[in-house]
């Protein structure tokens, strides 16, 4: 879906960015985590200027990994001190969002999307910098249900303060990592352009790998639940599909692709439990194995501990997901402005035998704009 708008000269805040030169593109990176959104554009070719997270275990990751601390909350920062960028990447918090976090709130008496007053108004925080820095593009993450959450409101908010207020072209999609990482994991992506340029999201495999990809051959036993824990989940599981509801654990072969995982891992690792035989009770996975599925390098280092480990991987983005759309961000940027590519015709030899040359030959024409010689 896309909205094309005339955008206005504004009074104050910087003008876009000239793309006469070779140079590198500048990215910020806002409630950076730690730094799944940063590889993914480092691999596309793009130079990280600045970088944001309140949470200080995250900063820990950050730092050990990119060489940088991350500034603080964005609330203490000053827009105009935020260096100039041309692409704006956020992974904006999720909770008052996502279906989980939303029945938590609502179950505690507690307010969730927009009126989360800690969480909820972030996105405008992300508007804001839009409106001063005019950076030519941006990438935003969320949970799949906010397209849904208070009946489509919330989204209809966010896509028309991007559309209407600030000009931008804006493309969405909800992505399954699965096709990449061995994860059920479905969030939805908004790619913005100002000024407008052709923009498709990247294609993704059919077929994605399973759980024995990411395993490790020999796992310590602190990982493997307690008999007690094992007994309480079964219970827990139970009683629920009596009542009708599908809340239990998840148990997961090699052969298999594991549920989201979630910032709540590290409470029991309910949601993916690792079969380890009828004889033995399911384990955890490690928070190496946690790195893998949410396709970490293997040289990703990881400084903290096992709680904040497994929290940190379940808040993140999975980065093979976001290196795709990072590198079809930097191919639109690459093209002039207001210019669409060439449309290539494209179909299987069973569908071109059933088609008169001559028709190939029009059909080509008006795709490229050149003409074809037609066999007799």
């Amino acid at each position: 879906m896309t909205q094309r708008r005339k955008t206005k000269r504004r009074a104050v805040g910087e003008d876009a960015a000239d793309y006469s030169t070779n140079r590198k593109l500048q990215f910020i990176d806002l409630f950076c985590g730690i730094g799944g959104f940063r590889i993914a554009f480092e691999r596309a070719g793009c130079e990280c200027a600045w970088s944001s997270d309140w949470d200080k275990h995250s900063q820990v990751t950050y730092e050990a990994n990119h060489g940088e601390k991350p500034h603080g909350d964005i609330h203490s920062v000053a827009v105009a001190d935020i260096p100039k960028h041309d692409i704006l990447c956020a992974g904006f918090p999720c909770q008052p969002f996502s279906l989980a976090g939303v029945s938590k709130k609502l179950s505690l008496g507690r307010k969730h999307g927009f009126q989360d007053e800690k969480q909820g108004n972030l996105f405008f925080n992300i508007a804001e910098i839009l409106d001063y820095h005019q950076p030519s593009a941006f990438v935003l993450e969320n949970v799949k249900n906010l397209k849904n959450h208070d009946n489509g409101h919330t989204f209809d908010v966010i896509y028309r303060t991007l559309t209407e207020a600030l000009g931008y072209t804006v493309y969405h999609k909800v992505i399954d990592a699965r096709s990449v990482v061995p994860q059920h994991r479905e969030r939805v992506f908004i790619v913005g352009f100002k000024p407008w340029r052709d923009f498709e999201f990247p294609s993704f495999p059919s077929e994605g790998p399973k759980l024995s990809s990411i395993l490790d051959d020999k796992v310590d036993p602190k990982y493997t639940l307690s008999d007690h824990l094992w007994e309480y989940l079964q219970g827990y599981a139970a009683k629920h599909r009596a009542a009708g509801n599908g809340f239990g654990f998840g148990l997961f072969t090699g052969d298999g692709v594991a549920r989201t995982l979630s910032a709540r891992y590290h409470k029991d690792g309910a949601e993916i439990l690792i079969s380890q035989g009828k004889n033995k009770t399911p384990r955890r996975l490690t928070p190496r194995e946690c790195a893998r599925l949410m396709g970490f390098p293997s040289d990703f280092k990881i400084p903290v501990s096992d709680t904040q480990a497994y929290r940190q991987f379940g808040n993140s983005v999975v980065v093979p997901v976001i290196e795709r759309i990072a590198k079809s961000t930097v191919q639109a940027l690459s093209h002039p402005v207001n210019i669409r590519p060439v449309l290539v015709l494209k179909m299987n030899e069973k569908a071109r035998a059933r088609i008169p040359n001559r028709t190939l030959s029009l059909m080509n024409y008006r795709a490229t704009g050149k003409k074809q010689k037609s066999n007799p």
